[in-house]
């Protein structure tokens, strides 16, 4: 029984995920993450870490993230309360989408779950209050490899959900630079 279905998004490396639950008068079941499973749509990571964030106003924006080799992380990111827009943007150098972002809507009810890879810069925005986000990675957490860009850069164009004015950040992620003169250290590797 297939518990998992994949679909790449626009991006095909970065993955949509929607696990089958299993549901009677007392809930329901599902499985959220299976090595097996993951490996044989493609996905090989092996998750090190979990984190969890608590998001309190709808328009927080975080992002748009990444860590640099060798300490880069994979994702797997989920909601457990609310909902939020989760984006990816490509930046490996020599990919066919340099420079592009896909995106998708994750739920609490609906489960889903995006799968970031490396050499992707990471964001959300949540749409409702009290939201609260998990995500595995497949990298230890390493500050000193910390980066990021802005994230309404006009060169990235990303179609967030919000008016700008709506944005909550940290004043780290106000801080962080443009797309316009970024020299990314990731490559990209076409799969055979």
């Amino acid at each position: 029984m297939n518990k998992f279905a994949f679909e790449p998004l626009a991006i095909p490396s970065v993955v949509l995920i929607r696990p089958k639950k299993f549901g009677d008068a007392r809930g329901y079941f599902m499985e959220t993450w299976s090595r097996e499973a993951f490996a044989a749509a493609g996905i090989d990571a092996t998750f090190v870490q979990d984190n969890q964030s608590l998001s309190a106003a709808r328009g927080v924006v975080r992002g748009l993230h990444f860590q640099t080799p060798p300490a880069a992380q994979a994702k797997l990111v989920r909601v457990l309360k609310g909902s939020i827009f989760d984006v990816a943007v490509d930046i490996r150098v020599g990919s066919p989408s340099y420079g592009k972002w896909c995106a998708a809507t994750l739920t609490a009810e609906g489960a889903e779950q995006i799968f970031v890879p490396r050499g992707f810069a990471h964001g959300f925005c949540t749409l409702e209050p009290g939201t609260e986000v998990t995500y595995k990675v497949d990298g230890p957490y390493a500050p000193e490899t910390e980066g990021g860009l802005a994230w309404n850069d006009p060169d990235l164009a990303i179609d967030w959900p919000i008016a700008p004015a709506e944005a909550q950040l940290s004043g780290k992620d106000a801080g962080l630079p443009g797309f316009s003169g970024f020299t990314s250290p990731f490559r990209y590797e076409a799969r055979p």
